[in-house]
C-alpha cells in the first residue's frame, strides 16, 4: 500500500475511518437524549412555569415549551451530522502533494478503489493531506453539540438555584454535596457538563489554526490534531453521557415553581392587561406607560399589581373586576405554548420512525 503512497494517505484515510465509528456514537447519543427531552417535552407540556429575559421574572411559559425547544436543537445537531458526513468522511491516495504521480497514471483509479473498499468519500483534490476545513468543521460540529448541553447544563443550575429550586438534579441517599457543608445538594453533573464544554469548544480554535497549512502542508496540524480530536470526541461522549443521566433522573419541585410564579404579587401578568386595554379602545402607547406606572407603585408599596389595577380608574373603567381577575391567572397567559409543544412531538414522531 505504501509503494508510492505518503503517509498522509494513510493517516488522514484512517483518520475518515475513526471519524465515522465516533460520529455513529455521537448520533446514537444524541437520538436517546432528543428522546428524553420529547418525553419531558410531553410530560411537562402543561406545567406552568415563569419565564425569565435578563434574569427578570418576564411572562409565563411552560416547561414542556423548554424541553421542546431543546429537543429541536438536538434535533438540528442530528442533522448536521448527517449532512457533514459527505465532506467530513473523505479519505485520499494522491501521493506527497496531491498530483498522483507517483501511482503511473492510475492514481484516481486506485484512490477511488480503494475509497471503496473502505466506504469513504474519495477527495475530489487534495495536497499532501485531506484539507482541513473538513476538519474543522468537524470539531465546530462537536463543539456546537457541547454548548448546547452546557446551554442546557446552565439553565439545570440556575433553576436548581436554593433561591430559585424549582428542579433539581437527583441526588443519592448517601451523596455527599460538600466536604464541609453537610446539607448543599450542589449540581456537580450538570456543572461537569458546562466544564467540559468549554474546552471542547476552546480546542475549535486549533482547529481553524489548522486550516491554514504552509504550501501543500506543513507539520504544524499533526501534533495539535493528535490532541483536539480524540479529546473532542472523548470529552463529547462524556458530557453526552451525563446530560442523559441528569435529564433522565431529574426532580420537579411543584410548590416553588407555584411560588416563583405568584413572586411579583403579579407583576408578570402587566403584558396581559395591557393588551386587554388596548382591546378595549386604548391605544398602545398610553396602555404601555399606565400599566408601567402601576407595576412600579406595585413594586415599591410591595402591594399585588390586581390591587393597583382594581383603585385605577382608568383600568375599571374599562375592565370589570372579573376580567381583572381573569388576567391575573397565568394559566390563562401562555398563549400556543401547548400547541407549539404537540407540533413538535408530531414533527418528532415523524422524524424519528422514519
Amino acid at each position: 500500500m505504501h509503494l508510492g503512497a505518503t503517509s498522509y494517505d494513510i493517516v488522514d484515510t484512517a483518520n475518515a475511518l475513526q471519524f465515522k465509528e465516533a460520529l455513529q456514537i455521537v448520533e446514537k447519543d444524541l437520538l436517546e437524549l432528543e428522546g428524553i427531552l420529547l418525553e419531558l417535552a410531553k410530560k411537562h407540556i402543561k406545567t406552568i412555569a415563569i419565564g425569565r429575559t435578563h434574569g427578570q421574572h418576564a411572562t409565563p411559559i411552560t416547561y414542556g415549551l423548554k424541553f421542546a425547544v431543546w429537543a429541536r436543537e438536538i434535533r438540528r445537531h442530528i442533522s448536521r451530522i448527517r449532512e457533514s458526513r459527505k465532506r467530513v468522511l473523505v479519505g485520499k491516495m494522491s501521493g506527497a502533494v496531491g498530483t498522483m504521480a507517483s501511482f503511473g497514471g492510475k492514481g484516481v483509479q486506485i484512490q477511488g478503489l480503494v475509497m471503496k473498499e473502505l466506504g469513504l468519500t474519495p477527495a475530489e483534490v487534495s495536497t499532501q493531506v485531506v484539507q482541513r476545513d473538513r476538519y474543522a468543521e468537524l470539531m465546530l460540529l462537536l463543539a456546537l453539540i457541547a454548548a448546547t448541553l452546557d446551554k442546557i447544563g446552565k439553565e439545570i443550575r440556575n433553576l436548581m438555584r436554593t433561591e430559585i429550586g424549582e428542579i433539581s438534579e437527583s441526588f443519592a441517599a448517601k451523596q455527599v454535596g460538600s466536604s464541609t457543608m453537610p446539607h448543599k445538594r450542589n449540581p456537580v453533573s450538570a456543572e461537569k457538563v458546562c466544564g467540559l464544554a468549554r474546552v471542547i469548544k476552546s480546542n475549535v480554535f486549533v482547529a481553524l489554526e489548522n486550516v491554514s497549512l504552509e504550501h501543500e502542508r506543513d507539520l504544524t496540524n499533526s501534533s495539535s490534531e493528535r490532541v483536539i480530536i480524540p479529546e473532542n470526541f472523548i470529552l463529547l461522549d462524556e458530557i453526552l453521557k451525563t446530560a442523559k443521566k441528569v435529564l433522565s433522573g431529574l426532580t420537579f419541585h411543584p410548590e416553588n415553581i407555584e411560588k416563583n410564579l405568584k413572586l411579583t404579587r403579579g407583576l408578570n401578568m402587566a403584558e396581559a392587561v395591557m393588551l386587554a386595554l388596548v382591546d378595549k379602545g386604548m391605544s398602545r402607547q398610553k396602555a404601555h406607560e399606565l400599566l408601567r406606572k402601576l407595576s412600579m407603585k406595585a413594586f415599591k408599596e410591595k402591594i399585588e399589581l390586581k390591587k393597583v389595577l382594581l383603585d385605577s380608574r382608568e383600568v375599571t373603567r374599562l375592565l370589570s373586576r372579573k376580567e381583572i381577575e381573569s388576567l391575573m391567572d397565568p394559566r390563562k397567559y401562555i398563549g400556543t405554548a401547548v400547541e407549539q409543544v404537540q407540533k413538535v412531538l408530531k414533527i418528532a414522531e415523524r422524524e424519528r420512525s422514519g
